[in-house]
């Protein structure tokens, strides 16, 4: 599975970090809230943490995350040992997203956080070959979104891509902050919204016909509108792409198992889906992981996932991926 070519356009950035670097980092700066200063029971917290079928407590983990995430250079860090880590898994383009509002605590600004996560890609990029994308995040229970709006135009030639909102989704309809979508229109950029994770269609009709979301992150809760619903066929017909993450959808219980999972459901009717990791140290998955739970309990093979990062390249927030195409291609074709 790892040496299939992947895309991966739903990844966090505070969300995958290694937990050796927590545990270096939080030992530097003195922060002493860590449940365990041991890489594999650390890690094994944040999985059982997150194993709680609420998305509220799977967000909670975040703070430790982004507690050790307020100097620039452990962004940098953590940053280039994002793109080190989805090389290694066989990821060969990626877009990976974060709130730069979470890392301003001790006194950076937004800006100094962007600069910092482009300045960590590029230096894993030296490194690898992989170019990862940023897509930047306002929070949806927070005012900060048009400040991040305008950092994404500012930005755009610089490696940002894209605009999402991310946080509680029930509660927070994407609507409050429609101001900021009418702004990233009219500069041209696009973006993403997270719907139909925590909360229903509905979610995914105001993305979709308020807001102007081109992708969906998430968005599996879509089955709740099928076989006949206008939203779910709206998205059917306009191959408004979703970008699932099993793993977390499990956690954040949209399903029990995986196998069932509403992913095989979608693809099976024809929907634009690709397969993402969401967070990988909450998870504790990789894409590799994603492809062989998706391959155990749906016996998919080589067609499907050929097909499937297809579908997610071709939704990427990049304007030539004739390279991408050719490069996933050959290698499937190879292994047909």
């Amino acid at each position: 599975m790892r040496e299939l070519p992947k895309v991966l356009l739903h990844d966090h950035l505070d969300g995958g970090l290694r937990p050796e670097t927590i545990i270096e980092i939080a030992e530097e700066i003195g922060y002493m809230d860590l449940p365990s200063n041991s890489v594999s029971k650390l890690s094994d917290w944040f999985k059982d943490s997150c194993d709680s079928g609420s998305l509220i407590y799977y967000l909670k983990t975040f703070d430790h995350t982004i507690a050790v995430m307020q100097r620039e250079k452990d962004i940098v860090r953590i940053a280039k040992e994002t793109v080190e880590d989805l090389a290694n898994d066989g990821v060969i383009y990626a877009e990976v997203r974060v709130a730069p509002e979470h890392f301003t605590k001790k006194g950076l600004t937004m800006e100094a956080v962007t600069e910092a996560m482009l300045e960590g890609y590029r230096l894993g990029e030296v490194g690898t070959g992989l170019r990862v994308n940023t897509i930047l995040c306002g929070m949806r229970n927070q005012d900060k979104s048009q400040q991040v709006a305008e950092l994404v135009v500012k930005y755009r030639d610089k490696g940002v891509v894209g605009f999402d909102i991310a946080g509680p989704e029930k509660g927070f309809a994407p609507t409050l902050q429609k101001d900021t979508f009418d702004y990233l229109r009219r500069h041209d950029i696009p973006f993403t919204i997270h719907a139909g994770e925590a909360d229903g269609p509905e979610s995914v009709d105001l993305a979709i016909n308020s807001c102007g979301a081109t992708r969906i992150g998430h968005g599996v809760r879509i089955v709740e509108d099928l076989p006949n619903g206008k939203i779910a066929n709206q998205v059917l017909e306009q191959q408004i792409h979703l970008e699932v993450c099993p793993s977390s959808n499990l956690q954040t219980g949209i399903a029990d198992t995986y196998t069932t999972h509403p992913i095989a459901y979608l693809y099976e009717l024809g929907f634009n889906i690709g397969i993402n990791t969401d967070n990988r140290l909450m998870s504790h998955t990789s894409m590799s992981n994603e492809f062989e739970q998706m391959a155990t309990a749906f016996n998919w093979g080589i067609a499907e996932f050929k097909e499937l990062t297809l579908c997610a390249i071709n939704s990427a927030f990049i304007e030539d991926k004739s390279g991408y195409l050719r490069r996933i291609g050959e290698a499937y074709d190879q292994l047909q």
